[in-house]
């Protein structure tokens, strides 16, 4: 990826959500707009994960200034345990100041 790459991942806001499912387990995915893509998880249209776990309810919300970092941010997230993820959903402010 070039510089142009980047400059192109980093013009917008970008957020990181973590999705409580039907079936108790977690989603966690990135998107620029948090409402929006809860609404299209919760219509059938959103991954194929959650598509057969509806309803999803929103848990847990992190903003980046750009994709690039909310992607990374993700990646990090989806490799957490469930027990990890619980303590991240009860206290955002914990995992950021372990520095993730």
């Amino acid at each position: 990826m070039d510089q142009t790459d980047d400059q192109a991942m980093c013009e917008d806001m970008a957020f990181v959500y973590i999705l409580e499912c039907a079936d108790n387990t977690y989603y966690t995915g990135w998107t620029t707009d948090v409402d929006r893509r809860v609404t299209v998880h919760n219509a059938g249209k959103g991954a194929r994960y959650t598509r057969s776990r509806r309803p999803v309810k929103l848990v847990h919300v992190e903003s980046f200034g750009c994709r690039q970092e909310a992607m990374r941010r993700e990646w990090h997230i989806k490799q957490l345990s469930r027990k990890q993820k619980e303590e991240l959903i009860r206290h955002p402010a914990a995992d950021e100041a372990a520095g993730e």
